[in-house]
């Protein structure tokens, strides 16, 4: 990951390599969620280099600390729905399970 200038830190573009839309997205969705954050997009340079840039500008925190919270927040999301999903196929197979019982008597 790569970042622009330091001078102001609360303005940045980072490059994340062998990333597209899906990740892209997620992230920008959950940036702009954030107060802290007053503008957040991305591009996708060119659609043969496997490349996302990232622009973040903040409030006043740093840029990378607020993508680095946004990253730590996707992260939850993304295991809350895995262990949601998770759940609902244990019940499914569960319910399939008692249905077979059901008919077999």
């Amino acid at each position: 990951m790569e970042h622009g200038s330091f001078q102001d830190q609360t303005a940045s573009t980072f490059s994340l390599a062998d990333e597209d839309h899906t990740l892209a997205n997620s992230v920008r969705f959950t940036l702009n969620q954030d107060p802290r954050v007053t503008f957040c997009g991305y591009s996708i340079p060119h659609p043969a280099d496997a490349r996302v840039n990232i622009r973040v500008q903040t409030t006043g925190d740093p840029a990378s600390e607020v993508l680095k919270d946004a990253c730590q927040d996707l992260m939850l999301v993304c295991q809350h729905v895995r262990s949601t999903f998770d759940q609902a196929v244990a019940d499914f197979k569960k319910a399939q399970a008692l249905a077979t019982m059901d008919t077999d008597d």
